[in-house]
């Protein structure tokens, strides 16, 4: 068979996830990969999740994704971070076997319906007026598909470099992709050129744990799925060191050495995740950083050091490791490097994901100017969807800022574009009180559902789970605790004022010093709700009068959300707008006055001119 609804191009996160969205929704897919055993390959760090990130694993999962199974199944230690701050901003965070996530994948991609692998290079795509009609392996083999999805990663003229040393591949050990990225730029599409990297990788056997400080994960393991019931791989613990004045040392010493200071790195590294002679020379006033020891695996003696990615040359990686205290004696199984790749300008494509220039074609993941697993797991998961539904004539799914991190993600790479390699942050988010980690299962599993992507048994532990929240908070309204001795003292142990007059459990709850468990054992009262429902009302009673302003704030946002701009919209005619402003518009092409009001550039006062000529258009 050489017809198919979607063609998938790469196998990593993100053509994972769109692989399997669009064969879940029914539609005949082929996904084509280099080689098979290399599809799920974590390619970098062994974690999954982070702040910012976790959020969107989270809702990767209740739209009916897979890496948050993944990542339970295959996790070795799990963490919260930022638990002891508010709900907002709390994140998960997994270590992760990496030869059992790519096995996990790779088995799931096989097992799955609809869903055909093969090893193959693209070369081109077919192009019928500015519609994609499939692709042409490298050995000039036609493959027709109603949709084409790109997630290639690092590939597109993947250029290595280990200290002055650099040479073409996709991935240390893979080639890189030539024809794909230029047949792009002939088509017209605008590339930019990012650079990334990665750590060398330290044999576990020969580092001194003796003089470093473990981090084991949380106890009880907290999933990322909200199916999971429980992680049931053995947990291990990280280690942590620092560099020092003579790490520091030796990497001004070799600055000549490395690719980005002696100039022959062009492209744009990762602002949040800086190689370590970065640090170095832009901290300058710091005297260590610190260096994470992650194991890679229950099977594997590797282990990753977080923290010291570099692309300086083997001697001076060896140097730098061996200054470090309890890597003195380290043995390195692979050296780090830097890669550059192409990526395509993401203003050029729409929340669909879906490129302006040849329809049906979509793009996910790095491609778009992301880093990051997770970035590319939910690119891929909305890539796969909308290619899924163009292939069956439906309405395109979109998410918006108010929404999801997923939304937020997307919408800042196609009215922003990046300069840089975008990573996610919960800063990014203006709704994040709303849009929480905990509650991604409540805002997005409906959709999930509707998709086809939802099993309707989970769907509809979901609702109940909503009914028990909704009837929580009831209870708490209506129960009232009285003014006993008893009871005050209760208040009192919690550094809280005694009550003089009855006050109901929501009264008292909203109290920052008394939490659910607390009120229960001060109140002898038998809460009629799971934990997890439990959490989600202490969230929603304690924070009630900042989310309640946030919903007024997203109210305002979904009202220029819900004017529409027609796409061929001529700008032109706009009278009153500035050249400038005009030129952004038809450049961008939004969907909407929201879309249109993010645009840098577009002010409040072009966004009320577009108003009135649309109302005059409409009548």
């Amino acid at each position: 068979m050489n017809n198919y609804d979607v063609i998938v191009i790469g196998a990593g996160h993100a053509g994972i996830e769109a692989a399997l969205a669009s064969a879940r929704m029914g539609c005949k897919v082929l996904i084509l990969t280099l080689k098979k055993e290399t599809i799920g390959l974590m390619s970098c760090n062994p974690a999954i999740g982070g702040v910012g990130k976790g959020q969107l694993v989270k809702e990767i999962d209740a739209l009916g994704g897979e890496m948050a199974q993944a990542a339970d199944a295959c996790g070795i230690q799990f963490r919260i971070l930022n638990a002891s701050k508010g709900a907002a901003v709390q994140s998960s965070r997994a270590q992760i076997d990496m030869a059992f996530y790519a096995k996990y994948m790779q088995r799931t991609l096989k097992d799955q319906k609809n869903l055909v692998i093969k090893e193959a290079t693209v070369d081109s795509l077919i192009i019928k007026g500015n519609t994609v009609k499939g692709v042409i392996t490298s050995r000039k083999e036609e493959i027709h598909s109603t949709c084409v999805v790109i997630a290639c990663g690092t590939f597109f003229n993947g250029l290595i470099h280990l200290g002055l040393k650099h040479f073409e591949a996709g991935r240390i050990d893979e080639p890189a992709v030539k024809g794909l990225p230029e047949q792009l730029k002939q088509l017209g599409f605008n590339i930019l050129r990012f650079k990334t990297g990665t750590c060398a990788r330290l044999d576990k056997n020969t580092i001194d744990f003796a003089k470093l400080s473990l981090q084991g994960g949380d106890i009880p393991a907290q999933p990322f799925s909200f199916l999971t019931k429980r992680i049931r791989q053995k947990q291990v613990p990280c280690a942590i060191t620092y560099t020092n004045p003579n790490t520091h040392e030796i990497i001004r010493k070799n600055l000549d050495q490395s690719p980005l200071y002696a100039g022959i790195i062009k492209a744009t590294g990762v602002r949040y995740c800086p190689s370590i002679e970065d640090k170095v020379v832009k901290f300058s006033d710091r005297a260590r950083h610190q260096v994470f020891l992650e194991p890679e695996g229950l099977k594997t003696n590797s282990i990753y050091p977080n923290g010291l990615s570099t692309s300086l040359p083997e001697k001076v990686q060896l140097d730098i490791i061996h200054s470090i205290e309890g890597l003195e004696k380290a043995k390195v199984i692979r050296f780090g490097y830097g890669i550059e790749h192409d990526v395509i300008e993401p203003t050029q494509i729409y929340p669909t994901l879906e490129t302006k220039l040849i329809k049906n074609l979509y793009l996910a993941g790095q491609i778009n100017g992301t880093t990051g697993y997770e970035e590319a797991a939910a690119q891929g998961l909305i890539a796969g969807i909308n290619a899924s539904l163009r292939a069956k004539n439906k309405e395109p799914f979109i998410l918006d800022r108010a929404s999801s991190y997923i939304g937020v993600l997307i919408d800042d790479l196609t009215t922003k574009g990046t300069a840089e390699p975008y990573r996610m942050f919960t800063s990014r988010v203006e709704y994040r009180l709303i849009i929480r980690e905990d509650n991604a299962d409540l805002r997005l599993s409906e959709l999930g559902f509707k998709l086809g992507l939802v099993h309707k048994r989970d769907f509809v532990k979901v609702e109940a789970k909503k009914e028990a929240i909704k009837k929580g908070i009831n209870f708490l309204k209506i129960q009232r605790l009285k003014p006993t001795e008893e009871i005050n003292q209760g208040l009192e142990a919690l550094g809280t004022a005694a009550i003089k007059k009855p006050a109901t459990l929501e009264e008292i709850l909203r109290r920052p010093q008394v939490s659910i468990k607390e009120l229960k054992k001060i109140s002898k009262n038998n809460f009629p709700l799971s934990e997890i429902a439990l959490k989600q009302v202490e969230i929603e009673v304690k924070y009630a009068g900042f989310i309640e302003r946030q919903l007024k704030e997203v109210e305002r946002f979904k009202n220029l959300e819900k004017i529409r701009l027609p796409l061929n919209l001529d700008y032109r005619q706009v009278n009153g707008l500035s050249r400038e402003i005009k030129e952004k518009l038809d450049k961008f092409k939004p969907l909407n006055l929201g879309q249109a009001s993010r645009i840098s550039g577009v002010t409040p006062a072009a966004i009320s001119i577009l108003m009135v000529y649309l109302k005059k258009i409409h009548g």
